[in-house]
């Protein structure tokens, strides 16, 4: 059920269902009219006029781009009758209005760096911020932005700006999230959000409406990397805390009461993708509740409320409520030409009962979705690669190779559109290959995406998971030579983007570790690096990640007892054997072959360890584990 669980996150995150999207895109976060219509402060506004006060962040693009000037006083009307202070203040003001007035991102940059002369680093803080800003606003080169974002930063930290520092913080964790490098975003975003627990907003300084939608707007990126990092549970939480921020909202601004109804709809989506589908129920009732008390019965969203509510309800087996739902939501998204947000919800329909092993309900959702699709479209290929693991499951193997064939077919044209999704279906169609055991066929279908990816280098996670199977697929076909740089790119590319602690990179490590032993054994020394250092690091991070009674632990725990033992480090393999069959112990059934095998290879490293005799020598096993990926 966890893996199903994971499999449907993966699709939820990635496909960007359009109730979710205005709430976690960083458009959403960027723009405050998709949050409030009162505006928010504006780096034109008035308090941003000196460094001491640059607050505000969440700003749109015509407040952003309204043309006003400083209006800076001198005391003397005739040039030649100035100082030469004076003069350099007036320099200063034909700069600053240069700045001002710049309409296009190259504009901005060229007056910013005319100014870099003239001003100190102090005051330059606050226009690299505006900069960095603008870059972000319009999604320019994201390297570029955290560039100028750094500089401010160090003069906000400097003079202890908290609320400057945080928006500065909040830009750098946006940029390194469309940067892919979701670690290093998600430490900028913590470091924000711990900044914000620190200040405390008053009249005089700033009004606690500011104050809430730059924290709301952090937690709302935060969520995306949570996701996106597989922290699902943290993610969960931070949702719905801001959902109840927004139910407060609602109190005092009715106006409100659309984005309060689909940030429900999007918590209920997550708990129902999750599998909890009694957490997800109430959250789209009152998602309802809101869309019809303040909106028309024909709306968009009271028919994909009531659609999702139908997908819940079918779930749950009540099926009178859940054909009530649907009958009432289809003809309102078909009359309004919002076929995709029907076939979206069929999809996921679709796929939680592949989840709960119902595959003939999922096959017959997905055959009326294949009609409604566009012929080559990514998401006609999405509705077979589903359709093929139901027939894979109800072991009609080759009809399922009908349905991922046709997928592959549409994926070859589309490697360009949109690199992301075409690489997530290449590793789905992979995986049931590899369930077919037809590894050759997996191996070369994901040589396709690693081939293409090398043109888009902000692609990390997705080269890093294709390479991470590629060379799980090859340990699996004794190919260790060819498996070990295939492992080695994708922990590369996956720490990168993930972090080092991240579950992936475990696995990674220990399938690594499997590479460098098995190689050493056939040619009786050790010449790759260190195995038991390789999986010392996967053991860690797997037992972190899953806890220390898992299965995948305790095989990674007997892997690095096996490579202790390969090197003669008696002491360490016995001490991690035991604590192997400590793990195996606490299974009731089905680990009775694999103990009994630990506790004779633990008697054998004890004898070898007092230099006894062996009766009895065993083979240098040790165990790849499979990806963790749907």
């Amino acid at each position: 059920m966890r893996k199903a669980s994971i499999s449907l996150l993966s699709q939820l995150s990635r496909q960007k269902l359009k109730s979710f999207a205005p709430l976690l895109s960083r458009n959403y976060v960027s723009n405050p009219s998709s949050f409030s219509s009162s505006p928010l402060i504006s780096p034109t506004h008035p308090s941003l006029k000196s460094c001491a006060k640059t607050h505000g962040l969440l700003f749109n693009s015509n407040q952003f781009r309204t043309k006003s000037v400083r209006k800076m006083e001198t005391l003397v009307e005739k040039p030649d009758q100035l100082s030469s202070g004076q003069g350099k203040m007036k320099e200063k003001s034909e700069l600053e209005k240069a700045f001002e007035s710049a309409e296009t991102t190259e504009e901005i940059i060229k007056a910013f760096q005319e100014m870099e002369s003239d001003f100190d680093e102090k005051e330059l803080g606050m226009y690299s911020w505006r900069v960095a800003a603008i870059l972000e606003l319009e999604e320019e080169d994201p390297e570029k932005i955290l560039s100028f974002a750094n500089r401010a930063l160090k003069v906000f930290e400097k003079d202890n700006q908290l609320f400057s520092s945080a928006t500065v913080l909040f830009i750098m964790g946006s940029a390194n999230c469309r940067l892919k490098r979701f670690a290093s975003s998600l430490e900028y975003l913590n470091r924000a959000s711990r900044v914000l627990d620190r200040y405390q907003p008053n009249d005089d300084d700033l009004c606690c409406e500011d104050f809430g939608r730059m924290l709301f707007s952090v937690q709302c990126v935060l969520v995306k990397v949570k996701l996106e990092l597989g922290r699902t549970e943290e993610a969960l939480e931070l949702l719905r805390k801001c959902v109840e921020f927004k139910e407060e909202m609602l109190e005092k601004d009715s106006s409100l009461s659309r984005k309060v109804g689909l940030a429900n709809r999007d918590l209920a989506q997550l708990y129902f993708a999750n599998l909890d589908f009694e957490e997800a129920l109430p959250y789209c009732l009152r998602a309802l509740e809101i869309h019809e008390k303040h909106l028309e019965q024909n709306s968009v969203d009271v028919a994909c409320a009531r659609r999702l509510l139908g997908v819940i309800y079918s779930v749950l087996e009540e099926h009178e409520k859940a054909l009530e739902q649907n009958e009432l939501s289809r003809k309102v998204l078909s009359n309004w030409g919002q076929s995709s947000d029907l076939i979206d919800l069929e999809i996921l329909s679709a796929n939680v009962h592949i989840a709960l092993g119902k595959y003939e309900t999922a096959i017959n959702t997905l055959r009326g979705v294949v009609e409604m699709t566009d012929e080559d479209s990514l998401t006609r290929a999405s509705v077979f690669i589903s359709m093929g693991k139901a027939l894979h499951l109800q072991e009609k193997i080759e009809d399922s190779k009908r349905c991922l064939e046709i997928a592959c077919g549409i994926l070859d044209k589309k490697e360009t559109a949109s690199p992301e999704e075409v690489v997530e279906a290449y590793v789905k169609i992979a995986m049931q290959y590899e369930s077919m055991e037809e590894f050759e066929t997996a191996i070369s279908l994901l040589k396709r995406p690693v081939a293409f990816l090398q043109k888009h280098p902000h692609e990390q996670p997705s080269k890093g998971k294709a390479n991470a199977i590629i060379g799980w697929l090859l340990l699996m076909t004794d190919k260790l030579a060819e498996a070990i740089p295939h492992l080695e790119l994708a922990a590369s590319s996956l720490k990168e983007s993930y972090g080092p602690k991240h579950i992936m990179v475990g696995y990674i490590y220990n399938n690594l570790g499997v590479a460098y032993l098995m190689l050493d054994s056939r040619h009786g020394c050790i010449s790759w690096p260190s195995a038991a250092e390789t999986f010392a690091v996967a053991k860690d991070i797997i037992e972190e990640s899953l806890g220390p009674h898992l299965q995948d632990s305790i095989m990674a725990c007997q892997n690095l007892a096996t490579a202790y033992d390969f090197m003669g480090s008696y002491d360490l393999a016995i001490e991690f054997l035991q604590r192997t069959i400590d793990g195996m112990e606490r299974y009731e059934s089905g680990a009775e072959d694999c103990l009994r095998h630990a506790r004779r290879r633990l008697e054998q490293v004890k004898k070898k360890s007092r230099g006894e005799p062996l009766s009895i020598r065993f083979s240098t096993n040790v165990f790849p584990l499979r990806m963790p990926y749907p």
